[in-house]
Formats: structure tokens, sequence, C-alpha cells
């Protein structure tokens, strides 16, 4: 991505009009929100009905990729390519003030602009495919049993480059106005997390299957976002 500008560029469609202060159009900062993330929200308009679906995402440079059902007559629709919004955010803080006007929330969001395509390409299907188990699990597609070609052909995979995009940020603490700090109610930030919990063996697993090292990341009581990184660091080898 050496010849890649920085940024994306600040248009009418991605650019950030409240708050303007809290975006970004650098690419660093969109993907960096997106590769903490598990969980996007795609948003389409189909015969004149928008729709907005929930699913799981994985990225490779500046291609985003998600998957559905290949009986979903909507994603059966994209063949042709549509237009599509997909968008990731992060909770992380309860912001309270003293007043109601001032309360707010920390959080880190992404929105991404381009033209969804199903991925028919054999090959780039079932790269696709492996991508995004190694997304989250580095490694882990090479030790599984290889999918079927029914698989295959169950899952539709839909690919966008991102053309436009921003990032949107608020990180900080409370802010009243002047006159409010007097007020004798309690202020704060109360902060959200993510985290792993204690994981749960299959009780049919083989004996002496331990688990793997590329897993360590997802650590009891880890952030998840945090793990996520890690593990797109692993599966890019820069760590």
């Amino acid at each position: 991505m050496n010849d890649v500008a920085a940024s994306f560029p600040n248009t009418s469609r991605n650019r950030v009009k409240r708050l303007h202060e809290r975006g970004s159009y650098d690419r660093a900062a969109v993907f960096a929100v997106l590769d903490a993330g598990l969980l996007c929200h795609v948003a389409y308009t189909f015969d004149g009905q928008p729709y907005c679906t929930p699913t799981i995402h994985w990225r490779e440079d500046d291609r985003i990729y998600w998957h559905g059902s290949s009986a979903s007559r909507m994603l059966r629709q994209l063949r042709g390519g549509t237009p599509a919004c997909l968008t990731v955010s992060h909770l992380d803080g309860l912001v309270l003030a003293r007043s109601g006007f001032n309360h707010s929330a920390n959080y880190r969001s992404a929105m991404c602009f381009g033209t969804a395509r199903i991925i028919d390409e054999p090959q780039e299907k079932l790269k696709a495919l492996a991508g995004v188990v190694d997304r989250f699990y580095p490694g882990r597609s090479e030790t599984l049993r290889p999918i079927s070609v029914q698989e295959a052909k169950a899952t539709t995979v839909i690919g966008m480059r991102i053309e436009e995009a921003s990032a949107k940020v608020r990180a900080k603490g409370v802010g009243d106005d002047e006159e409010d700090y007097g007020h004798p109610v309690w202020a704060g930030v109360i902060p959200v997390r993510m985290v792993i919990g204690a994981a749960e063996p299959c009780p049919r697993l083989l004996p002496g299957i331990k688990r793997p090292q590329n897993l360590s990341g997802y650590a009891e009581g880890e952030r998840l976002d945090r793990a996520l990184m890690q593990a797109q660091l692993v599966y890019e080898g820069e760590l």
C-alpha cells in the first residue's frame, strides 16, 4: 500500500459534520477501529427498501469482506454490485455529567462506503473463507478440516473496496458547562469493556489436544478488542 494515500478523501458522503474535531479520515485510524471489532452493520437499499444487516467482517488492506447465506434473495442481488455503507462501533465508557444535555459516551466508530459485490471467483472465495477464520484465530484455517464443496456453495462472500471512510472517536472525561461544576451531584466516567471469559474446552476433545499458542491472546480477563488486534498483528507477521 506504499502508493496509497495516507487518508481517505474528505467528501460530502463521509465528512463528519457534527463535532468534526472528533473525526479522522486517516486510513490507519479507520483500520484500527475496523480491526478491533468483530461485528459490523452493513446497510443497502434494494427496490426502495433499506436493510441493515449485522454480520462478522474481516479486512485485507482496503478491501473488507463479510458473508451470508447463499439462500438469501437479498444478497443474490449483490451480484451486479450495489452501493453499501458498513459501520463498526465500540462503546468505551459512560460519561455522566451534571446536566442531562452534557451526558455522553466514550466511543470509537468507523463508517465505510463502497460498492458491495458477491465474490464468485473460486480461489478468491476460498481465500476469503480462510481469511474469516485467520482474521480472529491466526493460522487456524491450516489446521482445520478442509471446507467442503457444499459448504462453499451454501456461503455467500461479499467484498467491498473502501472508497471513502471516516473514523470518529470520543475519549475524554466530563464536559460540563463552567457554571455547572458547583452543582452537588456525582459526575464522572464509567468505563465499559468487553472481556474474554474462561475457556470452556469441548468435552469431546481427543486425548492430548491442548489449546494452541496462537490463541494465547484470548486470555481470561483480556479485552476483546486488544485480543483481536493482537490476532491481526500475528496474522500479518508483525508480532
